[in-house]
């Protein structure tokens, strides 16, 4: 009786084993660059996507156990629905009620930047979590309280184990899954994208087109390709608040002719991503024109494309300023703001 109960139990066992095999494949993720972007910024020799990668970042991305409070996560400030950002508030909102300086920026087509938040504090997919996880105002995570709570999370402990080779739960692997969640995080399918790659529902109007076309004659040179940002710092002429004073990449770089610059944001769903700016303080596109158009100031290091011999700006009338903005609307991805994938579980 004991032999045979004793069979049982190796039998049991390798059976068991071969189920949580099968559970613990990982399948690498074909990730595929539209033919209308750039090539990617992000080399992902050492981080390869995996099924198992991409669902351990997006557990951490909205878990908010990150946090000091055990609420604030990532996904707190970036909300799918509005293209990952915190619509409608002027600046981010943290732990304790936190109000930060800055408006947060949406989180897509990351893997195709090279430079990230406003003023650059990072040049890395795989590091730029670290900044709001450890910010005071935003979720005050403590790294080794974080690892503390995954190692003893059943779920965090079975999904390092799938995710990566190692299996390890420490920082670095809690980067590289973010990096892969936020990878994925691709707009691609707007009505705008189908345009440029001759696809079924890329038909647009008039309007639109001739809004393209003024789009890159006065404002491409910044919102480069597709993309709609060529990853530089520049000072756009905001009269500056005296009550932040916020020096942009100044505080990064410590550069007097880096004063009061800030990085070219994507365009990309700029529909859904109000207010704008940096500090947002302009609630409607017709505002954001309007700026360009007519209220630029002279501040330190104000760029030179918005300095013609004397004249502050760019020039936009009514009709110029309606077309642009008809046009802007073809960049929302209703696709990519309803994926299932990338929803809170």
């Amino acid at each position: 009786m004991r032999k045979i109960f004793s069979l049982l139990v190796v039998i049991s066992f390798f059976s068991c084993q071969t189920d949580d095999d099968a559970a613990y494949q990982n399948i690498p993720i074909d990730f595929q660059v539209p033919s209308n972007f750039p090539p990617l910024a992000y080399d992902m020799t050492n981080n390869p996507l995996t099924e198992k990668g991409f669902e351990l970042g997006k557990k951490i991305f909205y878990d908010g156990r990150l946090a000091s409070d055990g609420v604030v996560s990532c996904g707190f400030c970036h909300i799918q629905e509005d293209a990952f950002t915190h619509h409608g508030h002027t600046f981010s909102h943290g732990v304790g009620d936190g109000v930060g300086t800055r408006n947060a920026p949406p989180i897509q087509n990351m893997a195709f930047q090279t430079q990230f938040f406003w003023d650059g504090a990072s040049d890395h997919i795989e590091l730029l979590s670290m900044s709001p996880i450890s910010n005071e105002v935003e979720m005050n995570g403590n790294i080794v309280n974080i690892m503390n709570m995954m190692k003893n999370d059943p779920q965090y402990k079975k999904l390092y184990k799938q995710a990566f080779i190692n299996g390890e739960i420490n920082p670095e692997n809690m980067l590289k899954a973010l990096a892969q969640f936020m990878t994925m995080l691709t707009s691609t399918n707007s009505r705008f994208d189908k345009y440029r790659r001759n696809e079924t529902g890329g038909t647009l109007t008039q309007q639109e087109l001739e809004g393209y076309a003024i789009f890159n004659q006065k404002c491409a040179s910044c919102h480069a390709t597709d993309i709609f940002t060529d990853n530089t710092f520049r000072n756009n002429g905001l009269p500056i608040n005296p009550q932040i004073n916020d020096f942009g990449r100044y505080r990064v770089t410590e550069n007097p002719s880096h004063k009061y610059q800030f990085k070219v944001p994507s365009l990309r769903n700029i529909e859904l991503t109000a207010p704008y700016m940096h500090d947002g303080r302009f609630y409607t596109l017709e505002a954001v024109l309007n700026h360009y158009a007519q209220g630029v100031t002279s501040t330190e290091n104000l760029d030179p494309i918005l300095n013609n011999n004397g004249s502050l700006g760019i020039p936009l009338n009514s009709d110029e300023k309606a077309k642009i903005i008809a046009f802007l609307k073809t960049l929302t991805d209703h696709e990519f703001i309803s994926n299932p994938k990338f929803a809170e579980f």
